[in-house]
């Protein structure tokens, strides 16, 4: 096959990897700058021009759209579909899971359990606000924040309220989450590829960080999902239609939390946490997609 992967730096490790994997397999790759394609709409022919060529070869794409061009990335995903070519992940999944809001909301009409969770237009009264989600300490997040930036933990009723009126000072959209002391600063990670998890990993943050974030000095290490958060985790996916995604959640005293789903998830912390060939898993269910 020929497939593309998406993505802005060929040299990162997940996109080496899906190359690798993808070429021992015999398949044609190339790496694609979507933000360098132009998108031609034409009536019963769309198309897209790279370079010095059209993009009319491709069997399928793999998209690593990053979060600062969600929007452009996804038209080029999207014209992709409008050309016939499968892709691992749709546009629309991509923007559904970029849009917290909305996937929280979609994700809880599903009935997937999760931090108790508020949003608010600007509410003056951010006292209230803190009390809908059981008081402090609560954690404020950032809707387009990503890689736990913009994810402030107010500790104190003081500081919650403080921080809530300067992001409110600055118009600046957050949600206000109840905070899962009992998960210690840890999350799970369980990687989806076609409905089934093909790895998971726990995700523990550093010395007095509430964020597990491996690029903010965590540490991950393989473990065996319960049951409960296999099936959340499954749920979850199958809820925003992302057939390949991480899911993070939390463990809780109420069971297994959803925390939110990447539909682009990093391979290199947790294929070096579990020791799993996941962009082999990708491939394989991209050959398997094709040939359907």
């Amino acid at each position: 096959m020929n497939i593309v992967i998406l993505s802005r730096n060929a040299h990162l490790y997940s996109t080496d990897r899906l190359v690798e994997e993808a070429e021992n397999r015999g398949h044609k790759v190339e790496i694609i700058d979507p933000l360098k394609c132009d998108i031609i709409i034409e009536k019963e022919k769309p198309t897209i021009y790279y370079k010095d060529r059209y993009l009319d070869y491709v069997d399928a794409v793999i998209p690593r759209i990053g979060a600062s061009v969600t929007f452009y990335g996804c038209a080029v995903v999207r014209q992709f579909e409008m050309m016939g070519t499968f892709t691992t992940v749709t546009s629309d999944a991509i923007l559904r899971s970029r849009d917290k809001l909305k996937s929280l909301q979609r994700l809880s009409k599903a009935g997937i359990g999760m931090p108790k969770t508020v949003f608010t237009n600007y509410s003056r009264d951010v006292e209230e606000v803190i009390d809908h989600v059981g008081g402090a300490p609560v954690i404020i997040k950032l809707l387009e924040g990503t890689q736990g930036l913009g994810v402030v933990l107010a500790e104190t009723k003081n500081a919650a309220e403080s921080v809530l009126e300067a992001f409110n000072g600055l118009q600046a959209r957050v949600i206000v989450q109840e905070f899962i002391k009992e998960a210690k600063g840890a999350d799970l990670r369980a990687l989806i590829v076609d409905g089934q998890v093909v790895g998971a990993m726990k995700r523990q943050g550093k010395e007095g960080e509430f964020r597990s974030n491996l690029h903010r000095g965590g540490s991950a290490k393989i473990i065996k999902l319960s049951d409960a958060e296999l099936k959340l985790a499954i749920k979850a996916a199958k809820a925003l239609k992302l057939p390949v995604c991480g899911v993070d959640m939390l463990q809780s005293a109420r069971g297994p939390l959803l925390l939110e789903i990447n539909s682009t998830p990093g391979l290199e912390g947790i294929e070096k946490a579990t020791g799993k060939n996941i962009a082999k898993s990708i491939i394989t269910y991209v050959e398997r997609n094709r040939n359907a």
